[in-house]
């Protein structure tokens, strides 16, 4: 296991995991994680002469857990981010990696705060440029409007979701990262559920469960989730408006740090709206894209389903920037 360090900031305190020496390293993970997504990157990055720093993100393992909505908005986690890198490294910027909502987390933070961040990597979420309309009115349109359940909207409800998910935690994680993972297959994820159903019902859970994530790599997401509940992670789903009336601002700027992008084929959320080519999006939105590398028959589950692969491609970039 990696030594554990909080970083105290104004509004909140947030445990890091370290491993190594050498320039910083953060790893940002999504729901529903934590520090522990990045176990096989830990080890890698730092004997490549890294720093390696994998947080929780605010209302995750034993970072703090605000109860606002607000206190989850992309400023805030952006504030977060770069309040680790200024404890961590006060005199240079760090390179970010970031899977899931961690992603769009450390894209985000390459735009705005290119003082901090000299590099971006992210996993399975392309960076698709500074929003055009808020991701609520994009769901809204594709799937709410002809009345098609969305996980997203399921999640608006404060209080619906948390009760569901906290009830059987093991089983909310086994079902859910089981369905989009690459083991999956096709319809395990259902597509006739309607709005006003509620996530789990129609998801498979597997015996035994995908190699990939072991029985102790499951009891540990548990003991971290049935300490913290889901009210956390699931309000930074809840802040697509404000996370709009942000970005705006940057409208027209581009990431121009080094930057690379690692996803799966099977994985949905690469193109979760259709919206054209998000590998041509990229290559527009970041002029330095060094690479956007589909693994074949991946899921969502990127570092943790092909921790070899994703090794394979993290290391030789960090070393070339």
């Amino acid at each position: 296991m990696p030594k554990f360090h909080t970083v105290t900031l104004p509004d909140i305190a947030l445990r890091v995991a370290l491993e190594g020496t050498g320039p910083l390293v953060v790893m940002v993970h999504g729901f529903p994680e934590s520090w522990f997504s990045w176990r096989h990157q830990m080890a890698p990055v730092a004997a490549a002469g890294f720093t390696a720093c994998a947080l929780d993100v605010r209302g995750y393992g034993g970072s703090g857990k605000p109860l606002a909505v607000a206190d989850y908005d992309m400023a805030r986690m952006i504030g977060d981010i770069c309040g680790v890198i200024e404890a961590l490294s006060p005199e240079k910027q760090a390179v970010l990696i970031g899977h899931d909502w961690g992603a769009p987390m450390v894209w985000n933070s390459a735009l705005t705060r290119p003082d901090r961040v000299r590099a971006v990597a992210g996993l399975s979420v392309p960076y698709m440029g500074v929003p055009t309309r808020s991701f609520r009115e994009v769901y809204e349109a594709v799937f709410t409007a002809k009345n098609r359940f969305f996980y997203q909207h399921y999640f608006q409800a404060e209080g619906v979701a948390e009760a569901e998910l906290e009830r059987d935690v093991r089983g909310f994680l086994r079902r859910f990262f089981y369905a989009t993972s690459g083991d999956a297959g096709d319809g395990v994820w259902p597509t006739n559920k309607v709005v006003g159903d509620d996530l789990l019902t129609g998801l498979v859970d597997p015996d035994p469960f995908p190699a990939w994530l072991t029985g102790g790599d499951l009891d540990y997401y548990v003991t971290q989730f049935e300490a913290s509940g889901f009210r956390g992670p699931l309000n930074r789903y809840r802040n697509h408006d404000r996370d709009f009336e942000f970005l705006k601002g940057f409208a027209g700027k581009r990431i121009e740090q080094p930057a690379l992008f690692i996803g799966g084929t099977r994985d949905p959320a690469f193109n979760l709206a259709g919206r054209g080519d998000p590998v041509e999006t990229m290559r527009r939105e970041m002029p330095r894209l060094a690479g956007a590398d589909l693994l074949e028959g991946c899921g969502h589950w990127t570092q943790q389903e092909r921790p070899d692969a994703v090794n394979a491609r993290l290391i030789p970039w960090l070393k070339s920037i």
